[in-house]
């Protein structure tokens, strides 16, 4: 059995499927002599379509950002020619018998023991571009090695180092159960999209790669952040039975979905989704929420080689709002940097932190033209369609500072709407907000106030930022609870001063969807939340066994608490009292 972070509720049993940096299968058998030049002619051909990938890639982002933002593909283009490369992984083929997503991954370990004990900046990032490279390539040479796959015809255990938005589309509508990773923290993109699918996960597994095999049975306990490989008959029937307990409660909850979220004394609320995308969206609506709280629109470009122009991002935005619940969808604009980024727009240098460095509207504001298409493309989005009702739309910034940013992007939206006005492109009315991320923000939120349509509180960064803790650092990721008493009394004074400013506020961060931290929220008066779809049954029940005043009370006695773990402690065993059926819920 393995230890670690627990990220997604439940418990799952199934066949372990192993994605290694380059989506090597670390036991395909060495090729027969007469394979070898087929496997050769198909590095070529993948070779081959990289170098014209690159190429489209340097002309799209040079005409659409700027040179400087386009010399990546440049260089990635020197790397797909180097003769020195070429001839590494033709003589692993051809010598060795290795396959070529073998030697791809020979290729990165070569170049990372040359280039990782360099202090040198530039070549340390050298090593980042050929890795880049290196995924273009595998990309089109394991598109046939995962067709009719037999280990993929089952419930699958994903075991990645770290589980990227590329892979995710990979993986596709594949039977995937659970996900456990070596790297990541409950906010990381691996644990966001397996609370989305509601697959349990745990992430920060050390050497979970080095003791699994594809083929392997494994249990992943979301609750406890147990992975258990290869059990023995008596621990498997165990977990069995957890198994079928955790589905049938969420069968059972799933019943909900067509019930108004309100209080047992009447209160209504809103229960939103956190989406990435249309298939998100459409399950949402499969479980009961009321609209979509925030679309992360990185995720299109995460998953995407080039540049998503205006026209695409149009087409992109009305899919999701079509399949919205209510086609009510908050769109946020693009939040890259920190744990994201995509080539098409530089890195930069090196950064000792870049959570607290180029991200998000500071990375916007420095590309002014790419920034205006996003916007052009959620305007033109809020408009009616000939024969569909007019959707309600919001806009949200990420990473909001001060008041000079905010009358920055009302300046950016106005251009953008003029510049549809005088092409005659119908645009619809978009409500304006911030995301309440950094801790200045939230200091000096009655001055922010007047220049903002409302609020969303994205509770997963501001606490690592009001923390001083980087939540993907596992030495101090401890540090980054949304129950510590420093969070609780912060996140309560921005919902006072929102809700007495009559600006209406939604909290958007994972915390939403954890019932200890729910009751807190709903205690301070909020009433907007939108969490990952698959929480939101649980929240719709525990809600209908809360009431306010319940609410404020718990919310008080947590306050009284000195440390998180009392909180944590305190407000699970009132929880339990209160909706003993939650029971599997509440004590992961």
């Amino acid at each position: 059995m393995r230890k670690g972070i627990a990220v997604s509720p439940g418990v799952t049993i199934g066949t372990a499927y192993c994605i290694h940096e380059v989506f090597v299968d670390p036991d395909r058998s060495l090729l027969e002599s007469h394979e070898i030049p087929a496997e050769t002619a198909r590095f070529e051909n993948a070779r081959k379509r990289s170098i014209d990938d690159v190429r489209a890639l340097h002309q799209k982002v040079e005409g659409q950002i700027g040179k400087e933002a386009a010399a990546v593909f440049a260089v990635h283009e020197s790397i797909l020619r180097d003769t020195t490369l070429i001839g590494k992984v033709h003589s692993w083929i051809q010598d060795d018998r290795l396959t070529a997503q073998a030697a791809l991954a020979k290729l990165i370990e070569y170049y990372r023991g040359l280039l990782d004990r360099s202090r040198d900046d530039y070549l340390r990032e050298r090593l980042a571009d050929i890795r880049d490279v290196v995924e273009r390539l595998t990309s089109y040479l394991s598109a046939a090695l995962h067709k009719g796959s037999g280990v993929l015809s089952g419930p699958i255990i994903v075991v990645a180092d770290e589980l990227l938005p590329s892979q995710v589309v990979m993986l596709g509508d594949k039977p995937v159960h659970g996900i456990v990773t070596q790297a990541g923290s409950q906010t990381s993109h691996a644990a966001i999209v397996a609370r989305s699918r509601g697959i349990p996960a745990v992430s920060g597994v050390a050497g979970v790669l080095r003791q699994t095999k594809t083929g392997d049975t494994v249990i992943v306990d979301g609750r406890e952040g147990h992975v258990i490989i290869n059990p023995d008959g008596e621990i498997l029937a165990a977990y069995r039975k957890l198994e079928r307990e955790f589905f049938n409660l969420r069968d059972e909850l799933a019943h909900n979905r067509d019930q108004q979220p309100a209080t047992k004394d009447g209160e209504r609320l809103q229960l939103l989704a956190n989406i990435n995308g249309a298939s998100d969206a459409r399950s949402a609506a499969a479980m009961g929420a009321a609209g979509i709280g925030l679309y992360r629109t990185e995720y299109l470009y995460l998953t995407h080689a080039s540049v998503p122009g205006e026209e695409e991002q149009l087409e992109t935005y009305r899919e999701v709002i079509q399949a919205s619940p209510n086609q009510s969808v908050t769109i946020r604009t693009l939040d890259i940097g920190g744990d994201k980024t995509v080539p098409f727009l530089g890195r930069g240098q090196q950064e000792a932190n870049p959570f607290m460095g180029w991200r998000s509207i500071r990375l916007s504001f420095e590309h002014p033209n790419f920034f205006l298409t996003q916007i052009r493309a959620i305007l033109r989005s809020a408009a009616a369609g000939e024969d569909s009702p007019q959707p309600h739309v919001e806009m949200l910034f990420p990473m909001v500072t001060n008041l000079e940013e905010l009358r920055r992007l009302r300046a950016i939206v106005r251009r953008a709407q003029q510049q549809l006005a005088a092409e005659k492109q119908p645009y619809g009315n978009v409500a304006f907000g911030m995301m309440l991320e950094v801790p200045a923000a939230a200091v000096m939120i009655d001055q922010l106030l007047p220049a903002v349509d409302f609020v969303s509180i994205g509770s997963n960064d501001l606490v690592q930022y009001l923390m001083a803790a980087d939540r993907d650092n596992p030495k101090v990721s401890h540090l980054c609870q949304p129950l510590s008493p420093a969070v609780i009394r912060v996140l309560r004074s921005v919902v006072a001063a929102c809700n007495a400013a009559g600006k209406p506020v939604t909290l958007c961060g994972e915390m939403a969807g954890q019932p200890q931290a729910f009751v807190v929220l709903l205690g301070m008066g909020l009433r907007r939340f939108s969490m990952s779809p698959a929480f939101i049954p649980t929240i719709k029940e525990l809600t209908a066994q809360l009431t306010i005043p319940i609410a404020e009370d718990l919310l008080r006695k947590a306050e009284h608490q000195k440390t998180t773990k009392r909180i944590r402690s305190l407000l699970t065993a009132e929880l339990l009292q209160l909706a003993p059926n939650l029971k599997p819920i509440l004590m992961q």
